[in-house]
């Protein structure tokens, strides 16, 4: 089901109506009220989150274009200023400076609760502190390093074995998102729960999750741009019905997984089991973590931060790699050089090879990778509460309770932060004169955000997409199915391809057996 392609499931004629009248009442009270703080000024006024609505389909477009006017920007709504900002120094100021001043709030956890829960994503203060302390242990042992380069390098040669079995033999098309997130998904419930879904090979109960939750995450973000959603969701009808609809299948199947664990931790004393210690829920279960909900709450943020966001850039690279040739070819021969494979290098030595001494090699792909989160984060923009009133490093005034959000989507096509050739995709700008990659600074590159809130699963995130891209490219080429085909992005919390990305493949030469 495509939740964007029918915007008269949306929203009729009369609450457009009502919404622009809404809306042109409050443009008027709002330059009343700016206008009359002398003292304070306020960020230009680009429109309102109604054009955000018309605009919704092409939103991240929109929203660029109006980067390029204005650094800075206001959008109008019933209820607050909403700011947007694509000024590295506001993006430090917001996420690190003053970040006590800037979190999540009532507004954004009132959005998203209903699908994140009291996640690391959607809470602030001491909730936000413990999951951030306990996620921060888990994420530095060397237990969960090595658990998970492990499920990775099997998933990823599972994911191979299907493209060569099922697809290049056929010369059928590949979609190759749909693999990607289903390879993911498996890899992430196996490290997550330590649960073998297999929804790469078909399991009904996998892809009808996977389905349900990538519906639930676009009908969430539409509630951001309809202000008649809580009416919606108490009547319990149009899109707030299925998105309530969509929530119980996460929900059912997560708690299912969730009862399964603990029941099995209960009736088992040895410790000694591999899944007892290695997998996320596990490790909590043993810090006594035993609330379902809770649970659910934080291995479910847990997915969507190591799911959806690895898919999508891993297709989103895959796609940049087919319109730029060239790339591909350097990153495979790369790769291949660091894992030291030949022509007829037998498929499962190869993979053996792709160890994490030949991924600290790979400064290329490392490179193409960033590349491909600077152009395509997977999430591209990312919003915050102003708690008091306050200013900006630009000499701009916000108001307590207006929406900061800073645009990773927007910033990666700056020409004021990347230079002239901001839209081009070229890796060599992360290498330094010894092709080793550079890291940018993280309020600048702000995929994987910054601050005290800096993606605590960044390099659990790099070394996971290293490990597929490295398996993917050593094995094969690939091409767009139709040069022709425009490739765009669903609005939604991550930033999906829209409809999938068909790719054909051929072998590069390794054996496959």
């Amino acid at each position: 089901m495509n939740l964007m392609m029918d915007s008269s499931s949306f929203t009729t004629l009369g609450t457009v109506s009502l919404l622009a009248l809404l809306l042109v009442t409050l443009v008027i009270l709002k330059i009343s009220l700016f206008s009359s703080s002398a003292k304070k000024k306020y960020h230009p006024i680009a429109g309102t989150i109604f054009n955000q609505l018309l605009n919704f389909k092409r939103l991240h477009h929109y929203m660029t274009d109006l980067a390029r006017k204005h650094k800075t920007y206001r959008l109008l709504s019933p209820f607050r200023s909403e700011i947007y900002t694509s000024d590295p120094a506001n993006v430090e100021y917001i996420l690190k400076t003053n970040f006590q001043n800037f979190g999540k709030g009532w507004h954004n956890y009132h959005i998203l609760s209903d699908l994140l829960g009291d996640g690391i994503f959607a809470v602030d203060g001491e909730k936000w502190r413990h999951q951030r302390k306990v996620s921060s242990y888990e994420f530095s042992t060397k237990v969960l390093r090595d658990f998970s380069s492990a499920v990775f390098r099997k998933n990823a040669a599972k994911l191979a074995r299907i493209i060569s079995e099922d697809y290049v033999k056929s010369n059928r098309t590949i979609d190759a998102q749909d693999l990607l997130m289903k390879s993911t998904l498996d890899s992430i419930f196996k490290v997550g729960f330590g649960v073998e879904l297999n929804s790469i090979a078909g399991s009904s109960e996998g892809t009808q999750f996977a389905n349900a939750f990538n519906d639930s995450s676009a009908m969430t973000l539409w509630r951001y741009v309809d202000i008649l959603w809580e009416i919606k969701r108490f009547l319990n009808v149009g899109f707030e019905a299925k998105l309530k609809k969509n929530i119980k299948i996460v929900d059912d199947f997560i708690y299912k997984v969730i009862t399964s664990k603990i029941e099995q931790g209960s009736k088992s004393a040895d410790d000694s089991l591999v899944n007892k210690k290695e997998d996320i829920l596990s490790r909590f279960l043993e810090l006594n973590e035993t609330d379902p909900k809770y649970l659910r709450d934080i291995t479910l943020n847990f997915l969507v931060a190591g799911r959806d966001t690895t898919a999508t850039t891993l297709s989103w690279f895959l796609y940049m790699l087919c319109k730029n040739p060239h790339v591909q070819d350097k990153a495979a021969k790369e790769v291949r050089e660091a894992t030291d494979a030949k022509d007829n290098t037998p498929f499962d030595q190869y993979v053996e090879s792709v160890t994490d001494d030949a991924l600290d090699k790979m400064h290329y792909l490392h490179a193409a990778l960033a590349e491909t989160l600077r152009l395509y984060p997977a999430v591209p923009v990312d919003a915050k509460i102003c708690f008091s009133d306050d200013t900006l490093p630009d000499g701009y005034s916000v108001h307590k309770g207006d929406m900061v959000s800073y645009q990773p989507y927007a910033m990666g096509r700056m020409k004021f932060i990347w230079g002239e050739d901001a839209e081009e995709f070229r890796p060599e700008r992360w290498l330094d004169q010894d092709g080793h990659f550079r890291s940018e600074s993280s309020f600048k590159f702000t995929a994987f955000q910054a601050g005290p809130r800096i993606c605590l699963g960044k390099e659990f995130a790099y070394r996971q997409m290293k490990i597929f891209a490295a398996i993917l490219l050593g094995c094969f080429v690939f091409k767009m199915k139709d040069e022709n085909k425009p490739v765009n992005y669903r609005t939604m919390l991550n930033l999906h391809i829209d409809e999938g990305l068909f790719l054909q493949a051929s072998h590069r030469s390794l054996i496959i057996n």
